[in-house]
């Protein structure tokens, strides 16, 4: 049973590498669309009345919140590292330094999901309603570079999902390893008193 379970933990934290990765990559890529359409409409971002779209400020708006979001990406990339330096993936018992960091994972996975949630699901509002797409299909038509999707605010859906399901699998697997700690235990106890 051991084996399986520690199989299952170094799966796990080999996925929240590769989740809180997923989220670094999401940051660097959410602002391409935007950029690509708003950044030539704005001349001058101190000014927004410059602005030869109406709501094009909205790729300014989002720059603080972007930074904050890849910031916080590297933070999640290294607590994911802190797994691996505690031993997480391969230790056959846990100590207090596992889960320490299978907690600080789960919290900070967990409140990046609903804090990017909340400023995406604003930035997306924002986007559509006072973005002026026609006239901006109007100056971006010869370009090719127009689109109204709203692809990079919705898989910020998928991201986080994949990170809350790394959570949820960390915190079975403490539970498991819990479970079977606590069996060796006893069984070790029943052993000494058999012989005694």
């Amino acid at each position: 049973m051991y084996k399986k379970q520690m199989k299952f933990q170094r799966v796990i934290c080999l996925l929240s590498l590769a989740a809180s990765a997923l989220i670094f990559i999401y940051a660097l890529g959410m602002m391409t669309d935007l950029f690509d359409m708003l950044y030539t409409m704005i001349p001058d971002p101190t000014d927004p009345d410059s602005a030869k779209v109406a709501g094009a400020m909205i790729y300014y708006d989002m720059q603080g919140f972007n930074r904050q979001l890849l910031r916080g990406s590297i933070g999640l990339i290294l607590l994911s590292c802190l797994l691996f330096i505690t031993n997480t993936q391969v230790r056959r018992k846990y100590y207090i330094g596992n889960y320490v960091a299978v907690a600080l994972n789960a919290v900070a996975n967990v409140a990046m999901a609903v804090w990017a949630h909340g400023q995406i699901a604003a930035f997306k509002t924002q986007y559509l309603t006072t973005v002026d797409f026609a006239q901006l299909q109007r100056r971006l038509s010869r370009a090719g570079t127009y689109t109204d999707s709203t692809f990079w605010f919705d898989v910020h859906y998928f991201v986080f999902a994949v990170a809350l399901v790394v959570v949820v699998l960390l915190i079975l697997n403490v539970l498991w390893k819990k479970r079977l700690m606590n069996e060796e235990t006893s069984l070790i106890e029943a052993g000494k008193a058999a012989r005694a």
